[in-house]
């Protein structure tokens, strides 16, 4: 999965994960629902954080709204509490308030203390634009197509254009799903950061890759289009970070995004979320006060490379991993490899794959 190389000019001198996955983080699943039928082209995909009860075992977590030109749920309290209570979905944003009520059925199904003897539970929904490809306007998403997203999480899935990136455009290309991890050794032990983004962002002609401007390789010249769409970004590490840490991880984010070539216009919306599998917070915890492992803050730039390379890495994966889809009202996204070739542009010129 993702690139077969270290990217030219990466960032970050840290090894991959064992399979260059967000899941290469112990106990982090993703599973993808696919919308394929007429204009629609649209899904669903799951991130379950960990394999114990999320609601009972909180994370640590934080969330950067890097761009706010979106309508995803549940970014308030996590920005208030630091904490992460439920599996993430991605989806469109018209199926936002029907992925919010599925993901809250299926905590109310495995908690029978939510919202009676405790307190109710923050479902936590991203979205991106997807009309262009999908009849958004159709609705297509329902609570069964959330239910079959968290019930195929595992730690193999596929990237491209599957679950909530069926329908997804990025640098004028088709986009979806992309994935990375990076692994780093400290104090004798091996941990691991990794990153799943849903792209639907940016012009053709802004396109990088390892400092090459392959967009303009790939488009004439013409009136600089107007920057659209979204991306979200989810970053899972078992390196024990607290929110605050969290936070800082989130906000370089805007840095991978912009290695490939985005300014982050007016009207694109990025967020980016991250959460630790470390220093669970209990739900029912009676102490007054909890020992928790803090990472060392004077080590925090290695996690930071980490973090800009993955986030990279993830959306040209997404890129190099997503075929040519035609959809609504016959509009059509070529894969850049289709680009590629039909450009004339030789791998040898651009090595990505």
């Amino acid at each position: 999965m993702g690139l077969n190389r270290m990217l030219p000019q990466d960032i970050c001198d840290c090894p991959r994960g064992a399979h260059n996955r967000i899941t290469d983080v112990p106990g982090v699943t993703v599973g993808h629902c696919t919308i394929r039928r007429g204009d629609f082209c649209t899904g669903v995909t799951a991130i379950v954080p960990q394999p114990d009860n999320v609601f009972l075992q909180k994370l640590p977590a934080a969330v950067q709204v890097i761009n706010g030109f979106g309508k995803s749920t549940g970014l308030v309290q996590i920005d208030e509490l630091g904490t992460l209570e439920t599996p993430v979905l991605l989806t469109n944003t018209f199926a936002v308030g029907t992925a919010a009520t599925a993901l809250i059925r299926y905590m109310l199904a495995r908690n029978a203390d939510i919202g009676d003897t405790t307190g109710t539970v923050n479902p936590v929904v991203l979205e991106c634009n997807d009309g262009y490809l999908n009849d958004i306007r159709g609705l297509p998403v329902r609570e069964r197509h959330v239910r079959i997203a968290l019930e195929a999480a595992g730690p193999d899935f596929a990237e491209g254009a599957v679950g909530a990136g069926t329908g997804m455009c990025c640098y004028g290309l088709k986009g979806g799903i992309g994935t990375a991890s990076r692994v780093i050794e400290l104090d004798g032990g091996n941990y691991t950061l990794g990153c799943l983004a849903m792209t639907n962002f940016g012009a053709l002609r802004d396109l990088t890759v390892g400092g090459v401007a392959v967009g303009r390789q790939l488009t004439r010249p013409q009136p600089v289009p107007e920057e659209r769409g979204s991306i979200i970004v989810l970053l899972a590490t078992d390196l024990p970070l607290d929110d605050r840490q969290l936070r800082r991880i989130c906000r370089r984010a805007s840095v991978g995004i912009t290695r490939t070539g985005s300014f982050i216009g007016n009207g694109s919306g990025e967020i980016a979320l991250a959460f630790s599998t470390a220093n669970r917070v209990a739900h029912y915890e009676s102490r007054a006060a909890v020992p928790v492992m803090r990472f060392n803050e004077n080590r925090i730039n290695d996690v930071f490379r980490m973090t800009v390379s993955a986030v990279e890495e993830s959306i040209l994966s997404s890129l190099t991993h997503a075929r040519t889809t035609t959809g609504r009202a016959g509009h059509t996204r070529l894969s850049l490899r289709d680009a590629l070739r039909r450009k004339g542009v030789r791998r040898s010129q651009i090595d990505i794959w």
